[in-house]
């Protein structure tokens, strides 16, 4: 059995995620940070769906912490599927940006993905085979008013994606993203009325986290095994 681990697997993409790859076999690692109670009670959902899991803990932010956690992780065998799924944004116009809502949102997003994929990357060369996917945003692509440190820092992930996809090619390896436009969420409900969704995507529909989550399953698969490198954009028609 595949271990994969979801950071932000908490989150309502995050969860749709889990149960996705639970679904196909795999023991997952749901991760959370602020929310550890939503990680466990999925947790408590996918095993008694009759998938398996375990939560797990830690501030991606924080490398020590975070090298402590995934230390303890691989004591139990190599992680295989890595899905850098956590993030946050913190909106503003750049010329009222504060240096710390810059920093956070590149800490978490850009920073947090070394801090959680570099450690991994050798026990996971060692078994010839793995899969990271990692979670950016139509943002990264397009831009979006007040929103340059979260757009930096998933765009970001777009050439770290490309970069790591070559070094890891001839281990058996994948590294791909996924850049999701409006997906049906508390959040992005709050912010995008019904309306607002039909101007801005052609479909005339948010997406919905288990679409994103079948996309991301998908890429995590043996079926994906000769596409690595990609940015793939899941939008609705957006661009």
């Amino acid at each position: 059995m595949k271990r994969a681990l979801v950071t932000g697997g908490s989150g309502v993409l995050g969860a749709a995620v889990c149960k996705a790859l639970a679904a196909d076999g795999c023991h997952v690692l749901v991760h959370a940070n602020g929310s550890p109670a939503r990680a466990k009670a999925l947790t408590a959902e996918i095993v008694a769906s009759g998938g398996s899991a375990e939560a797990v803990a830690f501030d991606v932010a924080d490398a020590e912490a975070t090298a402590v956690a995934l230390n303890q992780m691989l004591e139990s065998g190599p992680i295989q599927i890595l899905v850098n799924n956590a993030g946050i944004h913190d909106d503003a116009a750049m010329p009222a940006m504060r240096r710390e809502q810059w920093n956070r949102v590149i800490d978490v997003s850009l920073n947090g993905f070394f801090n959680v994929t570099q450690p991994l990357l050798m026990p996971m060369i060692g078994t010839r085979w793995g899969r990271i996917v990692s979670v950016s945003s139509v943002t990264a692509v397009t831009g979006n008013r007040g929103q340059t440190n979260y757009a930096a820092a998933k765009a970001g992930l777009h050439g770290a994606t490309k970069s790591l996809a070559l070094e890891l090619a001839p281990r058996g390896i994948t590294v791909n993203a996924v850049a999701p436009g409006i997906i049906t969420s508390p959040m992005a409900d709050a912010v995008f009325d019904a309306d607002m969704v039909k101007r801005m995507v052609p479909m005339k529909r948010a997406g919905r986290p288990e679409e994103v989550a079948d996309l991301v399953a998908f890429l995590a698969s043996d079926r994906a095994a000769y596409i690595s490198g990609q940015i793939v954009s899941i939008n609705g028609g957006m661009i």
